[in-house]
C-alpha cells in the first residue's frame, strides 16, 4: 500500500491507520511524504514507531504532484501487489480482501472496485463509474468493455507489481494534473486481465470548502483545462501506440460525453478571457478528430456541444450549452430549421443538424422543462412547462408528471407529487401545483421531476429555473410551523431550479450574518 502525502497533517494518519486496519492484507504501507512542512513527516515518523508495517519514505524537494511520489512508492514496495491512497481519503473496512481475493482467484494483473465520493462535511455519498462494478467479472484483456476508460482513478485498483514494473507502467513526474488519466491508459494498454468487483473499495473525500482546493476541484484557471486536454491526448496516444484502436476511440468518446460537458456547464460562471482561451483551446483539440470519432455514439450531448465549438470561431450560446452539458441534458428553445425543414442548432449555425439526436427513444430525449417557484405565505406555487421537440414529445403523449424534492445533503426526499400535464397552446404543456416549503425543512432542495407518457414511457428529468421579473429573489415567508421562512429559488450551476430554505428566526439570522460575512470580505 502507497500512501503519499504533502501538508495533511490533518487527514494523513486517518488514511494511514484506514490501511493498517485492513488488517494481514496489507502486509506494508509505504507513506511518501513529498517535502511536506507542516508536521506531516512527523506524524507519520510517530506512526510508525509503533507499527512494524508502516515505512516512511521521505521526498528531498516537493514533487508539485501526485505522479513522482507515487512512482516513489512503486519502487520502494516489496510486497506482491501494490494500491495508492491519497492522504484525504481512507478505505472501507475489507477493500483490500475483496481486491486481492478477486485478483488471485482470476489470476489478474489489475483488480479493480467501486469507489464512492463523499461530500464533506455532509456525508453525502456518489458512486463513481457505478455501471463498471454492478457484478464480479473477469475480462482476459481490457478491450472487452471499453467503458473502463472512463473509470481514470488509480485509487480504487489492486495492481500486481511486477507487472508496472515489466512494462515500466509509471505516473507522470512533475505537476502534472490528471496523471491518473494517463497512468490509466498505460496500464490498460499493456493488456492486463482484469477483475471487477461490486465491493465498495476506496472513499474519495471531496471538500469543496477547503482552503486549498483539490487539483481536479481547482477548475477556475484555464491551465487547468489545458492540463486535462493534454492528459486526455496523451491517453489517446498511449492506446493508439499500443494498438488499442478501440480503447483509444472510447478515450475520445468520454472527452466529450464526460470532461468537455463537465466544464461547459461552468463556462457562464468565467470571465470572457476565459471563456475565449477555453473555447479556442478545445476548437484546436477538436480538429485531431476524426470521422469514426464522431460517429462513435453521434446522440450523445457532448457530441452536440463539441459540434458548436468546431463550427463557430468565437464562444456563443453560452447558457443553452450549459442546459445540453445538464445531467439529464436539457435542449432548450428556439428550435430551428433549415429551409427544407431539417432540424439545426439554429439559423446561425445550420451546419450543425440535431437529427441524430430525434432518432432517440423519448426516454432518453433532452426534453426542456422549465420551472418557476413562487413562495407565498399559504401555499407556495410551483409551475411547469414542458417545450415541443420537433414533434417527438406531442408524438409521445406527455400526459402527467412526478414531481419531488431531494435534499442536496443526504438522501432525504420530500413532496412527492403527480399532476397532470395540460396542452398550453400549440407547442407546450403545462402543470401547476402546490409545494409545502414547511414540510421541506432547512437545506438545500434540488427539483426532480419525471414525465410520464401515454404509452407507459417515463423520462427523468430536471427543470431549467426560469429567471428575470424578481423570480429567483430570495423572499421571507411567513410559516405556522416555523414562524419565518427564508427562502430561495435559484438556477444551479447548470442551470436547473433549486431552493434553498431557512427555518425559523435563528435560521434567517444565520443566513444574514453569512451574507454579511461575505460582503465583508
Amino acid at each position: 500500500m502507497v500512501v503519499i502525502g504533502y501538508n495533511d497533517r490533518a487527514h494523513v494518519g486517518d488514511a494511514v491507520r484506514s490501511a493498517l486496519a485492513q488488517g494481514p492484507a496489507v502486509a506494508e504501507v509505504v507513506a511518501v511524504d513529498d517535502c511536506s512542512t507542516d508536521g506531516s513527516a512527523e506524524l507519520l515518523d510517530r506512526l510508525a514507531a509503533g507499527e512494524p508495517r508502516l515505512r516512511v519514505v521521505r521526498r528531498p524537494e516537493n514533487s508539485g504532484g501526485c505522479g513522482s511520489p507515487r512512482n516513489t512508492g512503486i519502487d520502494a514496495v516489496t510486497t506482491p501487489y501494490v494500491m495508492f491512497l491519497d492522504s484525504d481519503d481512507v478505505l472501507p473496512p475489507g477493500a483490500v480482501d475483496a481486491l486481492l481475493t478477486a485478483a488471485t482467484e482470476a489470476h489478474a494483473e489489475v483488480a479493480s472496485g467501486l469507489c464512492v465520493r463523499r461530500e464533506l462535511p455532509s456525508g453525502r455519498e456518489q458512486p463513481w463509474q457505478a455501471p463498471l462494478y454492478t457484478e464480479p467479472t473477469t475480462l482476459a484483456r481490457p478491450s472487452q468493455r471499453p467503458r473502463l476508460v472512463h473509470d481514470t482513478l488509480c485509487v480504487n485498483k489492486l495492481y500486481r507489481t511486477d507487472f508496472l514494473r515489466e512494462h515500466g507502467i509509471r505516473f507522470p513526474e512533475g505537476r502534472f494534473l490528471y496523471e491518473d488519466i494517463v497512468f490509466t491508459a498505460r496500464v490498460l494498454a499493456a493488456g492486463p486481465r482484469i477483475a471487477l468487483v461490486p465491493d465498495r473499495v476506496y472513499v474519495w473525500h471531496v471538500r469543496r470548502n477547503a482552503e486549498r482546493l483539490s487539483l481536479s476541484l481547482d477548475r477556475e484557471h484555464i491551465d487547468n483545462w489545458q492540463a486535462r486536454v493534454e492528459a486526455c491526448a496523451l491517453a489517446y496516444d498511449v492506446l493508439l501506440s499500443a494498438g488499442q484502436k478501440e480503447l483509444a476511440r472510447a478515450v475520445r468518446a468520454k472527452f466529450l460525453d464526460h470532461d468537455v460537458r463537465m466544464y461547459a456547464r461552468e463556462l457562464g460562471l468565467r470571465d470572457a478571457p476565459y471563456q475565449r482561451a477555453w473555447w479556442a483551446h478545445t476548437r484546436e483539440y477538436l480538429t485531431r478528430y476524426d470521422t469514426p470519432d464522431w460517429e462513435l455514439n453521434p446522440t450523445a450531448p457532448g457530441r452536440l456541444i463539441a459540434r458548436v465549438v468546431l463550427e463557430s470561431p468565437e464562444p456563443r450560446d453560452l447558457p443553452r450549452l450549459r442546459e445540453l452539458a445538464a445531467r439529464p441534458a436539457r435542449l432548450l428553445p428556439p428550435y430551428a430549421r433549415t429551409p427544407d425543414g431539417a432540424p439545426v442548432w439554429s439559423a446561425g449555425l445550420p451546419q450543425v443538424s440535431l437529427a441524430p439526436f430525434l432518432t432517440r427513444p423519448v426516454a432518453v430525449l433532452p426534453l426542456a422543462l422549465d420551472a418557476e417557484l413562487r413562495p407565498r405565505a399559504r401555499a407556495s406555487l410551483l409551475r411547469l412547462r414542458l417545450h415541443e421537440l420537433y414533434g417527438r414529445v406531442g408524438e409521445a403523449g406527455p400526459h402527467e408528471v412526478d414531481v419531488e424534492w431531494a435534499a442536496r445533503d443526504d438522501e432525504r426526499t420530500r413532496g412527492r407529487t403527480t399532476v397532470a400535464l395540460a396542452p398550453s397552446g400549440t407547442d407546450s404543456w403545462s402543470a401547476e401545483l402546490p409545494v409545502d416549503l414547511s414540510g421541506l425543512g432547512a437545506g438545500t432542495w434540488d427539483l426532480r421531476v419525471t414525465v410520464r407518457f401515454a404509452d407507459g414511457t417515463q423520462r427523468e428529468a430536471t427543470a431549467h429555473a426560469l429567471a428575470g421579473a424578481g423570480r429567483l429573489r430570495r423572499r421571507a415567508v411567513p410559516s405556522i410551523r416555523h414562524g419565518v421562512l427564508l427562502v430561495q429559488p435559484y438556477a444551479t450551476h447548470s442551470g436547473a431550479l433549486a431552493v434553498r430554505v431557512a427555518t425559523g428566526v435563528r435560521g434567517v439570522v444565520r443566513v444574514a450574518r453569512g451574507r454579511l460575512r461575505r460582503l465583508v470580505r
